[in-house]
């Protein structure tokens, strides 16, 4: 499955990335290349979800 997702804020294409926590673990994130702006993965239940494929 794919989605094209763009910045509300400049309307360019997001990126995908992720960044580290505090405490280690790594999250993944969608980034605008041009605002620096990002979203980052879905929450359930309090805590980030993740794939572990």
């Amino acid at each position: 499955m794919a989605v094209n997702a763009s910045c509300a804020k400049c309307d360019t294409p997001l990126q995908n990335g992720s960044i580290t926590t505090d405490d280690g673990a790594e999250i993944q994130v969608s980034q605008c290349p041009s605002c620096k702006g990002m979203i980052k993965s879905p929450l359930c239940c309090g805590e980030d979800m993740s794939c572990t494929v």
